[in-house]
């Protein structure tokens, strides 16, 4: 069968070591003559369900639909969760240590001395077995990211600057001051050009350089975008005007339980209170804008690998950090334990990895340092606690690492996803919602309360509370849910 590909193609895909499916057998890295390079690609607050591949056709993401389409995509990425309202900190403070929410959060807190050779941070990690490696962009972790890495450009901290005109809008009624496009606003502006362009630029800058070099290269390129300010050019914000954006379906004036602050959380104040189906789809539109100004900074970056020469031995990886509401269940930010703000998009596209293949099988999208070291020919630190896709990618059917998928957020709020069920918890005001997302996977129609379903959330509760001590979660959740516990 390889007899339809170019012979230096062949031989690529050979060297690389990710898989080769179509021999049907796998070839390790570490036997490989040539390392793979890794591009990651790394987005914020940008939701699962906001790639046009994936069946949005309001928003357009031309270059994340061909990554999608070269790649494996990987439908149900989650982030594990947040110890505080940042929940950018902890899911990448997960990311670069490898180690599950709270024992990340330990590691957050204390000094930067524990980054040694005991405890070495992703980048360091793929220096040891020979990688360049390089980052722009976001870090917003305690770690210094220019001693992480031996490359640092415009690291950049976890938002831009407050900016108070767009908070709080749009109201009926009333005059709109705000304008994404405008750089008084600074923001994303702030400097003088779009940050998503200077990353793009650094990023590019960077391959230029390493198409000089024999050794493989770990990029690890951070956008600030899609995260608030949703600022872009005028020409990205005039193609989603609210008349063509789609309200959510699960759309709500205001969300009915107190589950994190929701009106005080800086996140659930850039729309006015009660939701309107206006501030939603303005909000929307925004948002989407700076979706779409980021796809073309991808693409960017995307031509600037193929131009170097550098793309038959990349592998790529584009995910985010989480997802966000945008006007879901009454609901702005990413506080919470639902869908649109719990997954993420995640692909991964390269050398020997098969094109437009979808795996529903639930991961973490933190499970991609293992990965990169798998693919690196590096051993897997026992301190690291995710775990590497490649066996997945390669086709192993039984190589499902996780039966269930636990959520957490604060002391406030808790959640399992197992069998295309989800329960989530809200340990506080002893609430408990149980959703059958095969049926309802916008998260509508709550079972808890239906005597047949007992049965399921008693299932659920007993998985939950393995997953608790196995992620070292010390919250009593067992004493607001009495008749479900052990």
């Amino acid at each position: 069968m390889l007899d339809r590909f170019h012979p230096h193609i062949v031989t690529k895909l050979l060297s690389v070591g990710v898989f080769v499916s179509l021999l049907g057998q796998a070839t390790t890295v570490a036997e490989a003559a040539e390392k793979p390079n890794l591009l990651f690609l790394f987005a914020d607050d940008f939701a699962f369900d906001c790639v046009h591949q994936s069946g949005n056709h309001d928003v357009k993401t031309p270059n994340i639909d061909r990554l999608y389409q070269r790649g494996t995509v990987f439908d149900h990425a989650y982030n594990m969760g947040a110890w505080g309202g940042a929940v950018c900190v902890a899911s990448r403070t997960m990311l670069v240590t490898g180690k599950f929410v709270w024992n990340a959060h330990k590691d957050y807190d204390a000094t930067e001395a524990i980054y040694g050779e005991k405890a070495m941070l992703w980048p360091q990690l793929m220096k040891k077995v020979g990688y360049d490696t390089y980052f722009t962009g976001k870090w917003h972790i305690k770690a210094d990211a220019s001693k992480a890495f031996e490359v640092a450009r415009h690291i950049r901290p976890g938002m831009p600057n407050q900016t108070p005109a767009g908070y709080d809008r749009p109201k009926d009624g009333e005059q709109d001051v705000w304008s994404p496009y405008d750089p008084k606003f600074e923001g994303f502006w702030k400097g003088g050009k779009h940050w998503s362009e200077v990353t793009a630029d650094d990023a590019i800058e960077y391959i230029g350089m390493a198409k000089q070099k024999t050794d493989p290269f770990f990029m690890y390129v951070a956008f600030n975008a899609p995260h608030d300010p949703r600022q872009s050019p005028k020409e990205f914000v005039e193609k989603y005007p609210p008349g063509k954006v789609s309200l959510p379906e699960n759309f709500l004036p205001e969300y009915p339980y107190e589950i994190c602050g929701n009106r005080t959380l800086r996140d659930e104040r850039l729309a006015p209170f009660p939701r309107t189906e206006t501030s939603v789809k303005v909000n929307r539109g925004e948002y989407y804008a700076i979706i779409t100004h980021l796809d073309v900074q991808i693409g960017r970056v995307l031509d600037a690998l193929e131009q170097s020469g550098k793309a038959e031995n990349t592998v790529i990886v584009f995910t985010a950090d989480h997802g966000l509401a945008v006007g879901h269940h009454g609901l702005m930010g990413k506080q919470n334990m639902f869908d649109h703000s719990v997954r993420v998009p995640y692909v991964i596209a390269g050398p020997g990895i098969q094109a437009g293949r979808t795996i529903d099988a639930p991961i973490y999208l933190q499970d991609t340092m293992a990965t990169a070291l798998e693919l690196a020919g590096a051993e897997k630190p026992d301190y690291i606690q995710f775990n590497s896709l490649l066996p997945m990618v390669r086709g192993n059917a039984t190589a499902h690492t996780y039966d269930a998928i636990y959520g957490a957020y604060t002391e406030q709020q808790r959640m399992v996803t197992m069998d295309q069920k989800k329960l989530i918890l809200y340990p506080k005001i002893g609430k408990a919602l149980l959703f059958d997302l095969a049926t309802d996977p916008l998260e509508m129609v709550d079972l808890a309360g239906r005597t047949d379903a007992v049965a399921t959330m008693r299932r659920l509760f007993a998985r939950f509370f393995e997953l608790q001590k196995e992620t070292g979660d010390s919250l009593d959740v067992a004493a607001a849910f009495p008749e479900f516990a052990l």
